[in-house]
């Protein structure tokens, strides 16, 4: 197996996780759009936005990662790392089922997955100007205004009045 093959199949793997997280932030979102109506069509939009963002890495793998033209940029780089974070969140989901966080809590938490490895990569390659891809600038063009999630949240919540002084209860997953 060559180095390129290699480097694919961490790619492909990288790209795989990355989907899964953006799904599953999406059903996290899901949850606090059903369970806070004061807030429900802010967390519809931004679950939109994170599936959105799961059919983009969909369509750049399915047409870009073969040809070589997948922009790496846009995935993490540490695939333990997101693996971590999926199962954190996974088990985050399930925990949430049975025991719902606060309204303050869903929000500290949502900056926190946005902050995250998971989107931090996506946001700095929806952001890059001057010298990139051609790839990279059909990914910001079709992602268009889904961006800066994490500043919407807080902006949000300073809007409505909602604590952003307590800890999210996603651990560090590094």
């Amino acid at each position: 197996m060559s180095g390129g093959q290699i480097m694919s199949n961490d790619l492909r793997q990288l790209i795989k996780e990355s989907i899964r997280f953006e799904l599953n932030v999406a059903e996290v979102y899901f949850g606090f759009h059903h369970r806070f109506s004061e807030d429900s069509n802010f967390w519809w939009k931004l679950l939109i936005e994170e599936k959105n963002h799961a059919a983009l890495l969909m369509s750049g793998k399915e047409y870009f990662l073969d040809a070589g033209m997948f922009p790496s940029e846009l995935v993490g780089s540490s695939l333990a790392t997101l693996k971590n974070l999926n199962g954190e969140l996974e088990r985050l989901i399930g925990q949430e089922k049975e025991s719902p966080m606060s309204r303050s809590a869903a929000f500290n938490l949502a900056i926190d997955l946005e902050d995250s490895a998971g989107e931090i990569d996506f946001q700095h390659a929806m952001h890059e100007t001057g010298r990139h891809s051609k790839a990279i600038g059909l990914f910001q063009s079709l992602n268009e205004f889904n961006l800066d999630h994490a500043d919407r949240i807080r902006s949000y919540m300073r809007q409505n009045g909602i604590d952003g002084a307590q800890a999210a209860p996603l651990p560090s997953a590094a």
